[in-house]
């Protein structure tokens, strides 16, 4: 298997699941708290949430240096880390990047 295609979709997954987080916090710990008045679910929300934004930082260097990304495509990249729901916008353009690594094999 082609290693930029690995790299790519390794990303993308750590991509889902720092997204999948963002929207636990947002909409399940943090309504909890203020809402219902239950505040316990949102330190290890935000802990699991916290480690999963640094593995797509990580991720980012390691899984995307190298593998074609325009100075655009890393602005992105990295811009959606820091708004809710940027990963989920930002994986339709890293799943074409994998199917044209694909394509190289």
């Amino acid at each position: 298997m082609h290693i930029s295609k690995i790299m790519i979709r390794t990303f993308r997954y750590i991509g889902l699941v720092e997204g999948f987080t963002t929207l636990a916090l947002f909409l399940v710990a943090m309504p909890a708290k203020y809402w219902f008045g239950f505040p316990d679910l949102v330190p290890p929300v935000g802990l699991i949430h916290g480690f999963a934004f640094l593995a797509y930082l990580g991720a980012m260097l390691v899984c995307l240096t190298g593998r074609g990304l325009t100075a655009w495509e890393w602005t992105r990249t990295t811009v959606a880390a820091f708004f809710p729901f940027g990963t989920f916008l930002n994986d339709p353009m890293l799943k074409r990047k994998q199917l044209s690594a694909e394509a190289v094999v």
